[in-house]
């Protein structure tokens, strides 16, 4: 099945298909919890206004079982009660390295997220969020059109060239 969706400006996958395959390998590269992953990616693409990304990764963590709470309390996980630290630490995270252009990284962001990550963890934590900040840009300046994503989708062709 095709994975490819309609773009407003330029196919990307096609025009570019060695260096879009390289993106997507670094994205799936990356190891981290599945569902902290989907609440990075949602509120990332939240903060840059990605509605493709919105679409798929809601539809994704929906599918996974993640609980309605916790994605519609998303954009105000500060003053909800149904994140972890560890949630919370990422978030934040999250939303300094997405906004970088305004205060950078602060030293306390980062380190509350030390101390709720392993460096290991961190290192894939730092990746996570940037890819999904490349993936933001690159899907928004290309006008992928949001609705057309089913969940799983990009799974199942990752795993078919495996």
């Amino acid at each position: 099945m095709s994975t490819t969706i309609p773009a407003g400006r330029l196919q990307l996958s096609q025009v570019a298909a060695r260096q879009y395959a390289a993106m997507f390998r670094l994205s799936t590269a990356v190891e981290i919890d599945h569902e902290l992953r989907g609440l990075i990616d949602i509120r990332a693409s939240q903060l840059n206004g990605c509605a493709f990304c919105l679409d798929m990764h809601w539809k994704d963590a929906r599918a996974a079982g993640e609980v309605e709470e916790r994605l519609y309390m998303l954009d105000a996980w500060r003053e909800s009660s149904v994140y972890s630290d560890r949630d919370r630490a990422a978030l934040e995270l999250c939303e300094a390295i997405t906004l970088i252009s305004d205060r950078h990284v602060p030293d306390e962001v980062w380190e509350r997220a030390r101390a709720s990550f392993g460096e290991g963890e961190l290192a894939q934590l730092v990746l996570a969020i940037t890819t999904i900040n490349a993936w933001n840009r690159i899907l928004i300046t290309t006008r992928v059109e949001p609705g057309h994503y089913r969940p799983g989708q990009f799974r199942e062709s990752a795993n078919a060239g495996r």
